[in-house]
């Protein structure tokens, strides 16, 4: 139970200091860098500390299958995880450049918007290639 408010405090505190100084600093560019870093490196910093204190412990030869198996579903649940939130950023990304040049190039002609939306369509794609990798993995 402890190692579970343990956790818990790590995962808020890896959100609420990285951006606490981002918002009590100032707010440039070099900033907002060295601020995501420093919520990567607690994020990450958190799924060590998880995994130090849940994948640990000592397990008998009676329920060494039963362990086995939560591992791997574990990993399982985070490479899902991962493979859907990654494919949601890039594809967040690509979005915010494909749209914002499709639009450009819609004010000065307008009868370039279906060529422009199916690029905006194409960069969407990525974070349903995500979803569709991450339904495989748990399937």
């Amino acid at each position: 139970m402890t190692a579970k408010i343990i956790l818990v405090i790590a995962l808020i505190l890896s959100i609420i200091i990285p951006f606490g100084a981002f918002l009590l600093g100032e707010k440039k560019k070099g900033n907002l860098k060295a601020t995501l870093l420093c919520n990567a490196f607690f994020f990450f910093g958190t799924l060590v500390l998880a995994d130090i204190l849940l994948f640990s412990g000592k397990v008998s030869a009676a329920e060494t299958a039963e362990a086995v198996a939560s591992s791997v579903d574990g990993w399982r649940y985070i490479a899902a995880a991962l493979s859907t939130g990654l494919s949601c950023i890039g594809g967040g990304i690509a979005v915010a450049s494909a749209a914002s040049a499709a639009l450009g190039a819609m004010s000065e002609d307008s009868s370039i918007m279906g060529k422009a939306l199916i690029f905006v369509a194409l960069a969407e794609g990525i974070a349903l290639y995500g979803l569709i990798v991450s339904f495989t993995i748990l399937g």
